[in-house]
């Protein structure tokens, strides 16, 4: 959940990194746990404030970042486990001011870890795996070879859950 959000802010910021999904279908349910809205403790500089997080199917989420704001990105987002990872697949689908992508590479991934009302969110590193993989495989092979390098992912970014009204 950590890395999810990680990889959401990460998206805002740099845009979409791959043209190809790992997964066409999530086979695992959603986690009640990753839904809610979730704030930027105070103090951190030049990062979006939050993210929503809502269930779209039994398998999918709906992601809006920074949400609340007309410049709002949304993605559907799913579970998706290389070799060992934990991984949520983004798929970026356009803005709140309905500007959609204009090339393939919408897809992005994240790891987190969820724990005590925060989520860390780190993005996978498109300079460690390679941005050109053409199909699913050749990325999931390209994460299985990388996966003990120190710079698979980018920096966390930690979140806390708000209150529920």
């Amino acid at each position: 959940m950590r890395k999810f959000i990680c990889v959401l802010a990460l998206a805002a910021v740099t845009g979409c990194d791959y043209t190809t999904p790992l997964v066409e279908r999530s086979k695992q349910e959603i986690d009640p746990a990753l839904v809610g809205l979730w704030q930027r403790p105070e103090g951190t500089k030049n990062q979006a404030d939050s993210l929503l997080v809502l269930p779209l199917t039994r398998h999918e989420y709906l992601v809006s970042f920074p949400a609340g704001s007309p410049k709002s990105m949304f993605a559907r987002a799913t579970h998706c486990d290389v070799a060992g990872l934990r991984l949520m697949q983004l798929e970026w689908l356009g803005t709140g001011e309905a500007q959609l992508p204009e090339d393939n590479r919408v897809f992005q991934f994240v790891t987190y870890d969820l724990d005590n009302g925060h989520i860390a969110i780190r993005l996978l590193n498109p300079k460690r795996v390679n941005r050109n993989a053409g199909t699913a495989a050749a990325l999931a092979q390209a994460i299985t070879s990388n996966k003990n390098q120190a710079d698979l992912f980018h920096q966390e970014m930690v979140f806390k859950r708000t209150p529920g009204k």
